[in-house]
């Protein structure tokens, strides 16, 4: 029954090594909730059984000799006491222990996993494989806890329960005992089928749900709201969910023929040849003609036939698929929790005090998985408290420069130096504390108005008002900067329009000590008035920081010491805004043809 755990399949692991990884992390983090489990499964299953063989047994033999009727009535007592309390001790351990031991297991394994991804690269982002595994894991981890608890609960309570009866059994009378493994083993084949066409069939459903999901989340998620509404793209949505549900109701025809007749077989197998005939016939032999059982036993060896079977087919055929499942999932969280990061510590702790030169030499960045490089031999040099501008069309690899600069990724060839010392040189995390980043995709985080922009637990209220007035934010804040956004955590919390947000992002980058900034697109969501309120308070609030904005908005970049304009991974022109426009190349072109719009 064991030789299923010893297979590796399609896995690193063997299917046993994962489930006992999985249940020894459970067990690091809640050993009480792991042998509380064992203990509830043996109290839930054990006297049941034993009570159908034994209890009933000892009634019927009692009933049948004519013996003192008060023995009955003193053992159904007995037996109503150990089923009442064996029920109260399993659920008084469910609600009083089981709810909370369980959720403080997921936290800690949700911690454990929200860390990990913490440190990942950006570049595990970018491997698919790798980011499906992760999503998977992340989903699915609740699932894997409470999934794999109970089904080492059930293994364990049908393993001690088929022990137990088979021991009574075996003591009542051996060959019923042989009788009964035999039936079972000859169409245990069968019940392997059965199991292996469960197994495809739940695999097979699980990729038409994840079909249909999409339309559930097409109808419920805000995200959609406004263009499922504003057009008439319902009828597609419907008539496609309509081909997804008719593919899950396909799939399931496929497949209840095959399980049904199957099925019918092993029970008619089983049941019907083994249980009901060659077994009674048996026992009816021993009782009535060699009178060596008495009327007892018939009943108790019946009942324990049954008991027999159902654990030996959940120990062989159920159990077997789900736990192959299970170490599936749990391979892809032993592959996630054991992947490294690519972006590796220097021996040397970067300095955050006055800004120095950044140095860019020969800098080439091609993504992995691309064939072509994203940036080609990149040099510039950008001298302490200058603002530098990086303008092009989408796609020219600006905000990959920017990335490269923080070290979310690392160049496939060149160098950048700040002070000389190459960044690589550095701990991460100390040459990112240099650094203040807003980026074109920046996120508000259900949080205070002052933890947003401080991006830490610990906020200066005054810094924080600074930096907001800085960013133009002018809000109206009925807690001040404790109001909460979102309404995850605060039902009254602020919710802001795209501009308002975006001043908030902003406020981050002023409100940050450190001598370098860096702005993708900080004006994106902003009208021009505010626009050119913030490029005055970017020069007023950064001038003793280095600055280096994206923007496609020309108007900002006039305010630049140095503009640098990227087409295709290079860098075609360079200089301030006065001297791009005298060379009329790309840049005045830019900057012309957007000027136009705005006279119009």
């Amino acid at each position: 029954m064991f030789k299923f755990m010893k297979k590796k399949r399609d896995t690193e692991h063997s299917v046993f090594s994962n489930i006992v990884y999985f249940v020894g992390l459970m067990f690091k983090f809640s050993p009480g909730l792991v042998i509380g489990e064992l203990f509830s499964s043996i109290i839930r299953n054990l006297p049941s059984k034993l009570i159908s063989v034994i209890g009933i047994k000892y009634i019927i033999d009692t009933v049948s000799e004519g013996k003192d009727m008060n023995r009955v009535y003193k053992a159904v007592l007995i037996i109503a006491g150990v089923l009442i309390l064996s029920n109260v001790l399993s659920l008084l351990y469910r609600e009083f222990y089981w709810n909370m031991a369980k959720e403080r297991l997921y936290y800690r394994l949700n911690s454990t996993l929200y860390e990990k991804a913490h440190s990942l690269d950006l570049q595990n982002y970018d491997d698919p494989d790798f980011y499906n595994n992760f999503i998977l894991t992340i989903e699915s981890s609740s699932e894997n806890i409470q999934g794999l608890l109970g089904m080492v609960q059930n293994y364990i309570g049908n393993i001690v329960s088929l022990v137990a009866v088979s021991s009574v059994i075996f003591v009542i009378d051996p060959v019923c005992l042989l009788i009964i493994f035999a039936s079972i083993i000859i169409f245990m084949p069968l019940s392997t089928k059965i199991g292996r066409l469960q197994m495809e069939r739940r695999i097979d459903n699980t990729k038409f749900h994840r079909r249909s999901d999409y339309f559930q989340r097409i109808f419920y998620l805000q995200d959609y709201a406004k263009e499922v509404r504003m057009n008439n793209i319902r009828p597609l949505l419907m008539s496609r969910y309509n081909d997804a549900a008719d593919d899950v109701i396909a799939n399931q025809d496929k497949y209840w023929k095959k399980i049904a007749s199957c099925y019918a077989v092993q029970q008619v197998g089983v049941q019907a040849l083994g249980f009901m005939f060659v077994l009674p016939m048996y026992l009816g032999y021993c009782v009535c003609v060699k009178e060596t059982l008495s009327a007892g036993d018939f009943v108790a060896t019946f009942n324990g036939a049954y008991s027999i079977a159902m654990s030996l087919n959940f120990l062989t055929v159920w159990a077997s698929a789900v736990f192959s499942e299970r170490a599936k999932m749990i391979e892809k969280y032993r592959g996630f929790l054991k992947s490294d990061f690519k972006i590796k510590d220097g021996k040397n702790t970067a300095k955050n005090a006055e800004p120095k030169t950044i140095k860019i030499e020969n800098m080439s960045f091609t993504y992995p998985g691309n064939s072509e490089p994203t940036l080609k031999n990149i040099n510039l040099e950008i001298k302490p408290y200058e603002k530098i501008a990086l303008v092009g069309y989408n796609g020219a690899g600006k905000t990959t420069l920017t990335n490269l600069l923080l070290r979310l990724y690392d160049v496939t060839d060149g160098s950048i130096l700040i002070d000389g010392e190459n960044i690589k040189n550095v701990t991460v995390s100390s040459h990112r504390d240099r650094f203040s980043a807003v980026f074109q995709d920046f996120q508000t985080f259900a949080c205070s108005v002052g933890e947003n922009v401080a991006l830490d637990e610990r906020v200066d209220g005054e810094r924080v008002l600074e930096a907001l007035r800085h960013s133009g934010f002018s809000k109206n804040l009925k807690n001040g900067t404790d109001t909460e956004l979102l309404r995850e955590f605060d039902d009254e919390g602020v919710m802001l329009s795209g501009g308002e947000a975006q001043k908030i992002a902003i406020a981050r980058a002023f409100y940050k000590n450190c001598p370098y900034i860096i702005l993708d697109e900080p004006s994106a969501n902003l009208d021009p008035v505010a626009e050119y309120k913030l490029n005055q308070a970017m020069i007023e609030a950064a001038r003793h920081k280095t600055v280096i904005f994206i923007s496609h908005r020309l108007s900002t970049t006039v305010v630049a010491d140095k503009i640098y304009v990227m087409e295709n991974g290079e860098i075609i022109e360079a200089g301030s805004h006065a001297e791009l426009m005298e060379q009329n190349g790309t840049y005045a072109k830019m900057f012309t043809l957007q000027a136009e719009k705005y006279k119009k």
